[in-house]
């Protein structure tokens, strides 16, 4: 049974994921920010986490860079519920710099419980196949 780690500040986002997956025969292990994350990374081992970008204290920038440090390669979703300020002025594209500190993949919030699902599908199916990518390379 795959093992997924959920480091969300907002206690119904978390408890949200962890029923959806729970229904998919996930085992889940909710966090309630980096700090208690990095407690649960170091307690277990997962195949993939989805870490929250906006978070208090540690911020989910500084956990998905830890994270991705910590266990490289362990597929990491990043997720955002950022609401732009002005689209007058540029904003940053936060999901863009989740991904350049580490995120496999990222998911804009609010996300369907079918793009969620996706998304943890193809972090499990790339990391179920890279061994066996690099057995087959010359």
């Amino acid at each position: 049974m795959p093992r997924i780690l959920v480091v969300d500040d907002d206690p119904m986002v978390g408890a949200t994921i962890e029923v959806l997956l729970q229904r998919q025969g996930f085992d889940v292990t909710l966090a309630d920010g980096g700090e208690a994350g990095l407690a649960a990374l170091e307690a277990q081992t997962y195949h993939v986490m989805l870490v929250d970008i906006f978070m208090p204290h540690m911020r989910g920038f500084e956990s998905i860079r830890i994270f991705h440090e910590r266990a490289p390669a362990i597929p990491l979703i990043a997720m955002s519920g950022y609401a732009f300020a002005s689209s007058a002025s540029p904003s940053p594209d936060f999901l863009r710099m989740a991904l350049e500190l580490g995120a496999t993949r990222c998911l804009r919030k609010p996300f369907t419980p079918e793009a969620l699902l996706t998304t943890i599908r193809e972090c499990l199916a790339g990391e179920s196949a890279q061994p066996k990518d690099k057995k087959e390379a010359p």
